[in-house]
This record gives C-alpha cells, sequence and structure tokens, in this order.
C-alpha cells in the first residue's frame, strides 16, 4: 500500500510504481469517485484504445426453451 501526502493547493502524485502499472501517461484524465466514504481514482480510457478488447470472447448464451 502507498501513501501520499495531499499538498496545500489539495494534490497528490501518484506513485511511479502505480502509475507504470496502470500505463497512466502525463496529461491522462482520471475519473475521481467518492464510494464508502473513500476517493477512488480510475483511468479514462480513450474509446480508440477500447477497440477489439473484447475480441474472442465466447458469446454463446444459454436460453430458456420459450425464449428461442
Amino acid at each position: 500500500m502507498e501513501t501520499v501526502t495531499v499538498s496545500p493547493k489539495y494534490q497528490v502524485v501518484i506513485p511511479r510504481r502505480i502509475r507504470e502499472s496502470l500505463q497512466i501517461k502525463p496529461g491522462q484524465k482520471v475519473q475521481v469517485l467518492l464510494f464508502e466514504n473513500r476517493i477512488e481514482l480510475i483511468p479514462v480510457i480513450p474509446i480508440q484504445k477500447m477497440r477489439g478488447f473484447l475480441k474472442g470472447i465466447d458469446t454463446t448464451v444459454e436460453r430458456e426453451s420459450d425464449r428461442v
């Protein structure tokens, strides 16, 4: 677990290990959520980079007999 300090301007630095793990780049946007009394930062991924990320997923679904 990493610990960061909030600056007088309410800024924090995301530790290098976490930035590299999530491949966060300078200027990239992150969403800030308040969830169960904690702050969560979620990297925003451009839609162009998400193209094909579900390639190869099994789309067969077993259906009920009256729904065919």
